[in-house]
């Protein structure tokens, strides 16, 4: 299967300003990330809040600067072109946002938010982008009269709908999915998921799905990465890690999942504490002041990520 998107030791450092004299210090929101994503397919990035899931899909759109690594797509390093050359790549990279009445402009109506990826990217009359916006509400199931009205007239499923629209107007390949059904009602997550899929499914569509709700991950993603301060401590194809979770962090985050069922399961022990913050990060293994199973070499040496079984990697010396 064809790789879109290759991230290679990617990096995103955000400069700590401590005093005129003293050393800039640096925030390691993403440290050292690297995966694949085949052409449609989907890769879920789970962690806790802070972790750094955001500031990768930020990274891989250039909306925020690399310190180091490289962003592959379609063959193509990213993180190398000026930004007349990666005009063409914005088309074709596109993301749908966490809180759709925050990312939809209040003052502007359905047909002109959605008009501007086209004003942009195409050369279109005023009629023919009429018609494509028409097309778009009707592919994500919304009525294209709607067109006139503004965000406040809709309630939070239709408003994603409509962030949704606006990321397809361009006809992307690839688009980040910044928790997009967080904010959304459980019966109307389901809906939106469904039209994803359905979506992907006609246009062929890549997606890098971010999101805390680790249910909702194993049902739309192909392949999951487990995010902590700024590094994949674990990453293998779903039906894999959701069977056999390696990675200390990874159980933890696991055991947390509401069950339907009342079987007897063996959990690991709470996990001790909130996370450190970026800028006193431990040595060694970034999860060993939290772990229940960390070693002396945990404490000292940061472990690599290794290869473990057939497409699973994990980031842990036990």
């Amino acid at each position: 299967m064809d790789t879109l998107l290759s991230i290679k030791n990617m990096k995103t450092w955000f400069p700590i300003r401590t005093g005129l004299f003293k050393p800039t210090r640096y925030l390691r929101a993403v440290d050292g990330v690297e995966f694949d994503i085949p052409k449609g397919r989907t890769l879920g990035l789970v962690g806790e809040s802070g972790s750094g899931k955001t500031t990768v899909g930020r990274t891989i759109l250039r909306l925020v600067p690399a310190h180091a690594g490289r962003v592959r797509f379609d063959g193509t390093d990213l993180l190398t072109l000026g930004d007349r050359q990666m005009l063409p790549f914005r088309r074709r990279m596109q993301i749908i946002f966490q809180d759709p009445m925050l990312s939809l402009n209040p003052r502007m109506t359905v047909a002109s938010i959605i008009a501007e990826p086209l004003l942009v990217h195409t050369s279109l009359s005023r009629r023919e982008r009429k018609a494509r916006i028409a097309e778009l509400l009707s592919q994500v199931g919304m009525q294209p009269d709607y067109m006139r009205r503004y965000p406040h007239e809709f309630s939070g499923g239709q408003r994603q709908r409509i962030g949704i629209a606006r990321a397809l107007a361009s006809n992307p390949d690839f688009i980040v999915c910044d928790e997009p059904v967080s904010a959304l009602d459980v019966s109307v997550q389901a809906q939106i998921l469904n039209l994803m899929n359905d979506l992907q499914d006609q246009m062929g569509l890549t997606f890098l799905f971010i999101a805390h709700n680790l249910a909702v991950v194993e049902y739309f993603s192909d392949e999951v990465a487990v995010m902590y301060q700024g590094k994949i401590l674990e990453r293998a194809d779903r039906d894999e890690l959701y069977a056999n979770p390696l990675h200390p962090y990874t159980q933890t985050l696991f055991s947390a999942i509401p069950r339907m069922t009342v079987e007897k399961r063996k959990a690991p022990p709470a996990d001790p504490g909130e996370p450190p913050t970026f800028a006193a990060r431990a040595q060694g293994c970034a999860y060993h002041p939290r772990c229940h199973q960390a070693q002396s070499q945990c404490r000292t040496t940061p472990p690599e990520l290794t290869h473990v079984a057939d497409n699973h990697w994990v980031r842990c010396w036990k």
